[in-house]
């Protein structure tokens, strides 16, 4: 158990790392938008959702909990660029 255990947690690090690394593009695509009203595109969040459903199948992951985990980042991203947004609007 102890060596599943140590395999968990090398895996949670590079989980942090990928995560930390897309934060950066999403701090970036937010200072590319005019308003908070852009941060949400339905279309392109289906397209990733599907992407990752996919990529998910292809790994033997249960595709709903790819696409869980991923409704849940994104939705915290969204968020975020939506206040980072307003507090540009706002000239803060």
């Amino acid at each position: 158990m102890d060596d599943v255990r140590v395999e968990i947690d090398r895996i949670d690090e590079v989980l942090v790392e990928l995560v930390a690394e897309r934060f950066t593009y999403v701090d970036r695509a937010w200072q590319l938008k005019n308003s908070p009203n852009e941060a949400v595109v339905p279309w392109r969040i289906q397209q990733v959702v599907d992407k990752v459903r996919a990529q998910a199948e292809q790994k033997g992951l249960p595709p709903e909990l790819a696409e869980s985990l991923w409704r849940q980042m994104i939705g915290w991203f969204i968020q975020y660029e939506e206040e980072q947004l307003e507090k540009a609007k706002d000239g803060k």
